[in-house]
């Protein structure tokens, strides 16, 4: 945090997180006097934490499907003029180096440090001013721009940037701050509920299945047409896992949640083309799923017996577990489990090209507070690094 004399600024960003920081340094860099303020005394803390400490910071597969959001156009123009790419080119630039893990998942091979290090010191180079630990107490629409009253006195720039994040992880410092500015001019809201979120079962139902908890398994896991086909493990709350985190930013309370065990197979099929075997159910499972989780499912069943032995019916009850195994969770986790928001300024207020409101002149939305929201996986920093180019470009 620095002393800021100036209180005039072409720009005021308002969040020190992946959007904020990215906006403030494309923004100053094309020649703004850019300022900075976040209420937290870590700088971006969520960057530090993603990925198990090694920021998932895009995929190379961001497109406007991977994104959930009233309008499914929106992210389309920010995505396109700021790729995964253009984000490798800047850490190949600065010597960060990366991996990709599955599925189009980029992460640094060091610590995510090294990525808020990096925005850190574009934003310092050129010229960004920063004021940490300070609260925003009042914005007032002027005829210039805006007033800000705040801890650390009176501000007022043309443009206003709101890159507050959303709810998730209020342990960090997740508040509704920038909905609440929303509100204040007058922008329409999408209902905001935590998203990439583990999902809690009944007592009851996680008493059926605990047999299974600690256990890891490839899933088809759906809700109506909305399926996602990755690992998924019951816990001791309920269930999570890669599959679970995509799929909950989807579920409503009362859906029902389908998990297929076995995607590629028929189990009947396979039970009937070894008929005349003699093996225990359970070890012939084994040779589709790890032991435990054969047993497992012969618990659930109530039944180990011989192939030779089982009934019509009981293939019919294990054909039903394996491809239609049917929970309905009692609710997620919460905020404190959830790495993003869904919901959020509504994209309807937003110009999809600049993120600036459409009623109010020079107030912009970018990052997590919009209700873009995407899949588990580097989509959500991709999200904040492109809407924050397509603001920032616009000034």
């Amino acid at each position: 945090s620095q002393m800021v004399q100036e209180n005039t600024f072409d720009v005021i960003i308002i969040g020190a997180g992946a959007a904020g920081l990215m906006c403030a340094q494309f923004a100053a860099h094309a020649g703004n006097k850019v300022l900075i303020l976040d209420h937290s005394h870590k700088l971006a803390e969520k960057i530090r934490i993603s990925g198990g400490g090694r920021c998932n910071f895009t995929n190379l597969n961001a497109a406007p499907e991977r994104y959930i959001s009233q309008n499914k156009h929106f992210a389309t123009s920010a995505l396109a003029r700021y790729t995964p790419q253009h984000f490798t080119e800047l850490l190949d630039l600065h010597n960060i180096t990366y991996h990709e893990k599955t599925l189009g998942q980029l992460f640094c091979d060091e610590k995510s440090q090294r990525i808020i290090d990096l925005l850190d010191y574009l934003c310092r180079e050129s010229g960004v001013l920063r004021l940490m630990v300070v609260s925003v107490q009042n914005i007032n629409k002027t005829v210039r721009g805006f007033s800000l009253t705040t801890s650390h006195g009176k501000f007022d720039s043309e443009k206003l940037v709101i890159a507050t994040g959303g709810l998730a992880i209020p342990q960090i410092g997740a508040t509704p701050f920038g909905y609440q500015i929303a509100e204040q001019f007058g922008l329409d809201i999408v209902p905001t509920a935590p998203a990439l979120v583990p999902l809690c079962l009944q007592p009851q139902q996680l008493n059926e299945f605990k047999a299974l908890a600690g256990i890891s398994f490839d899933s088809e896991t759906s809700i109506g047409k909305i399926s996602f086909r990755e690992n998924s493990l019951f816990t001791h709350r309920g269930l999570s896992g890669p599959a679970i985190l995509q799929i909950s930013s989807y579920w409503h309370p009362g859906d029902k949640l389908k998990l297929n065990l076995l995607p590629n197979l028929n189990i009947s099929n396979e039970v009937t083309n070894n008929r005349a075997s003699n093996k225990l159910l359970s070890n012939f499972l084994a040779s589709y799923f790890s032991s435990r989780m054969a047993e497992s499912l012969c618990t659930l069943l109530k039944c180990d017996i011989p192939l030779s032995q089982l009934s019509k019916s009981q293939i019919n009850n294990l054909e039903q577990l394996i491809h239609h195994f049917t929970l309905t969770p009692s609710g997620t986790e919460g905020y404190k489990k959830a790495e993003v928001t869904r919901g959020g300024v509504a994209t309807a207020e937003l110009n999809s090209k600049t993120m600036m409101a459409n009623n109010v002149d020079g107030l912009y939305f970018i990052g997590e507070v919009v209700d873009v929201t995407g899949h588990l996986g580097g989509y959500n920093f991709q999200w904040a690094w492109a809407s924050a180019y397509a603001a920032a470009t616009s000034f």
